[in-house]
């Protein structure tokens, strides 16, 4: 069977295939592999968008925080734990920004271990988790033990293990690796944590919609994650906070709005949180940011979170079988893990030129994106993307390397 026929029978097999057309430019020749930055829109999402400014906004105007605005963050929130975190409903919020809610989650995770001294976190994390994590040491006085590991995988339970104490307030890792897609053992590490008396945070950004999550099963302490990747919510919708019903009554976040308040309404003098998950939303919540999210939580409520692992794997297996094929041959290798069971959404292919590829692939329409050193990132989104569409990719990628290292 030649490549073509290969990634063309894989397309026909895919039971998740027909669900490719429900998205804004599936039908065009535009290569798109770059999910796990910026989901495509589902088609469906322009009716809901203009059907709110018609209604819920033009006519029911200041009634819509009556009628269902005031606890949308909840209703939504409750939605991606049924869907996609394996969380029981009443432990989940939709808000701020990822930085903002990972800071109040870091905050509040360390307020709950107020003898202790340290914060342990990954050195090559996401810029952001490691900036928070500088900041919310500096502003408390704690330590910062940083974990080293193989940028090509990822954190490990033994490395937790060896730098967790009574010292230890918090272990702060990513579920997904941004650089290598490396799949973090939630499991493993969250009761290596527990062990030493410490709490378990989670980033869920590159796991959240691409890999099942169970969230109360694995005792995770809280988590955050993005919505704008596998949830498809647009550039800028609003991030989640997850935080366990056993600590909401001791959950104390830094940012105290009034719309986080036991009754908003009373316009008391002093705060006094909620006593459930709403103490962690602080201003009004972005209501418009989070209607699109909404149509991929219906479509994955339709076709399940293992139909979408099944699919993810099936992807980056692809990839990483293409581009031995065709870019190991110029001395690209593959910097993320080949085990599907460590390996989350995407695959990182590493070259010295890749900044120059990407670049040139870019002006052809084929969209990957860049991550140093000498990463070209393939965020492959299981139900809008199609294997020819990686093929595809990947030969334009081999085409350009070659005249670049000619």
């Amino acid at each position: 069977m030649t490549p073509a026929e290969r990634r063309d029978s894989r397309d026909s097999a895919d039971p998740l295939a027909p669900h490719r057309a429900r998205f804004v430019g599936s039908e065009s020749p535009l290569v798109y592999l770059d999910g796990n930055s910026l989901g495509r829109p589902l088609r469906v999402t322009a009716q809901r968008l203009h059907a709110f400014v018609e209604g819920p906004w033009g006519e029911r105007l200041i009634r819509g925080w009556d009628d269902a605005w005031m606890d949308l963050p909840l209703h939504v929130g409750d939605r991606i734990a049924a869907a996609c975190l394996g969380a029981a409903p009443g432990q989940t919020t939709v808000g701020d920004s990822t930085t903002v809610l990972l800071y109040k989650a870091l905050r509040a995770t360390v307020g709950m271990r107020p003898d202790r001294t340290e914060i342990v976190a990954y050195a090559d994390d996401f810029p952001t988790d490691r900036y928070v994590a500088a900041s919310v040491a500096d502003e408390c006085g704690l330590a910062l033990r940083w974990l080293e590991a193989d940028p090509t995988g990822g954190v490990t339970p033994e490395q937790v293990a060896a730098v967790t104490s009574e010292r230890t307030a918090v272990v702060l890792l990513s579920h997904v690796g941004y650089r290598s897609a490396w799949l973090a053992d939630m499991a493993a590490i969250t009761r290596v944590a527990h062990g030493a008396g410490a709490l378990a945070l989670w980033d869920l950004s590159h796991s959240v919609g691409s890999v099942p999550l169970a969230l109360d099963a694995c005792e995770v302490d809280l988590a955050v994650g993005c919505t704008y990747k596998y949830l498809n919510g647009g550039p800028g919708s609003p991030a989640f906070v997850y935080a366990a019903t056993r600590h909401h009554e001791h959950l104390v976040q830094p940012i105290t709005g009034w719309m986080g308040h036991a009754d908003p309404f009373t316009m008391g003098p002093d705060w006094r949180p909620d006593p459930g998950i709403r103490r962690m939303i602080s201003g009004t919540p972005p209501i418009v940011g989070m209607l699109a999210m909404q149509d991929m939580l219906d479509l994955l409520d339709d076709v399940g979170m293992a139909a979408v692992r099944a699919k993810s794997v099936a992807l980056t297996e692809h990839a990483i079988e293409v581009a031995d094929e065709v870019l190991a041959p110029l001395g690209v290798e593959v910097a993320s893990p080949r085990d599907p069971e460590r390996r989350g959404g995407h695959v990182t292919l590493q070259h010295p030129a890749m900044r120059e590829v990407v670049a040139a692939l870019w002006q052809r329409d084929v969209l990957p994106d860049y991550r140093d050193p000498g990463g070209l990132r393939l965020g492959l989104s299981p139900l809008s993307t199609s294997f020819a569409e990686v093929s595809r990719g990947l030969e334009t990628a081999r085409d350009l390397l070659a005249d670049l290292t000619a």
